[in-house]
């Protein structure tokens, strides 16, 4: 439902003070959420936000619109049900690494592969926060923390190749301390009809502090985020590198002075899965280059538009019903 009132940042700030440890990444989203959600026109009584358990679980609170703290990883089955029963509303999911991929995957996946009409920001800063530094789904091969105090010997979830995999129809990575890229693909999420995956690569500077800085340190970012945008050729480092298609229908980075320019892959987010997925592999983690931006972008018929289509057909059929006909009809009996 459009809002034909003019909004600002005020508008969508609640009165709670924000409480994260100083210097997390977390703030950072939150000042970029809230400041370009007037762009969106939607009003705060239209938007709802819905979050789980974790240190990511606290913006609910900080968005002056209704909000819904859930249980662990449940973020995802709550906002389907609000998002189906009334699609005038703009509904988020807020969740961390922890929360969507450790005890919530199942409702992660189920949410992206049925496309409800939900924008989902997953922040990951590859460890357990709020529980004080354990160990999480994408925390890296050999990770020592309290909880493996060894090292870690679980091979890390790729939150978007995993996305891709549950048929997403849109998945996209960006960065916390990059607020023009942040705020362009959120800009992107929200435009989408349907299920919107967006991983954020946030820094846990109390816990994991320095885990992205290849990607996010303003001297290495340059050098190592494979920027993907639709239509163009993917070339990084200042136009020095680039990914190219080599034997076998592999993808791999090489140097645009040593490639013939027909090879360099143009990225296409409307394109085939596997193109998406390839890019999503390309690197084995934030320690490499990697690539950044929106992987992929289909449309499909949203769970919403199913669901209602589904009822209004019903009810041509056999008009509203009734409810005490259903009941005592059929087999029935008295005990």
């Amino acid at each position: 439902m459009a809002d034909t009132l003019e909004r600002t940042k005020k508008d969508f700030t609640s009165d709670q003070e924000p409480r994260w440890c100083p210097g997390c990444g977390d703030y950072a989203i939150l000042a970029a959420v809230q400041s370009f959600m007037p762009e969106l026109g939607v009003a705060p009584e239209n938007t709802v936000f819905v979050s789980g358990i974790g240190c990511s679980g606290r913006f609910t609170y900080y968005m002056d619109t209704y909000g819904f703290h859930g249980i662990h990883g449940r973020a995802p089955a709550l906002a389907t049900g609000v998002a189906t029963a009334n699609p005038d509303l703009a509904v988020w999911v807020v969740t961390g690494d922890g929360d969507a991929l450790s005890i919530g995957g199942n409702h992660l996946i189920h949410a992206l592969r049925r496309n409800v009409n939900l924008k989902i920001l997953m922040f990951n800063n590859q460890i357990y926060g709020l529980t004080k530094g354990q160990y999480s789904p994408t925390s890296e091969v050999g990770k020592v923390t309290k909880s493996t105090p060894f090292g870690s010997v679980d091979r890390p979830f790729d939150p978007v190749a995993l996305a891709l995999g549950a048929a997403a129809t849109f998945v996209a990575r960006t960065i916390d301390n990059d607020r023009k890229h942040l705020t362009e693909v959120l800009r992107q999420a929200a435009e989408h009809p349907g299920a919107a995956f967006v991983e954020i690569y946030q820094n846990c500077n109390v816990f994991n502090d320095g885990a992205f800085d290849l990607l996010r340190d303003k001297t290495e970012g340059p050098h190592n985020q494979i920027r993907l945008v639709h239509g163009e050729p993917i070339v990084f480092d200042g136009g020095t590198r680039c990914v190219r298609l080599a034997a076998n229908g592999r993808l791999e980075i090489a140097d645009v002075a040593d490639t013939d320019p027909a090879q360099i892959i143009t990225h296409d987010v409307h394109g085939p899965p596997s193109l998406a997925f390839t890019l999503a592999n390309l690197s084995q983690g934030p320690t490499e280059p990697t690539c950044i931006g929106v992987f992929r972008e289909v449309q499909r018929t949203t769970y919403g538009e199913a669901v209602h289509d589904q009822i209004a057909r019903a009810r041509e059929r056999s008009g509203d019903g009734d409810l005490e006909a259903l009941l005592t009809g059929g087999d029935t009996w008295t005990v």
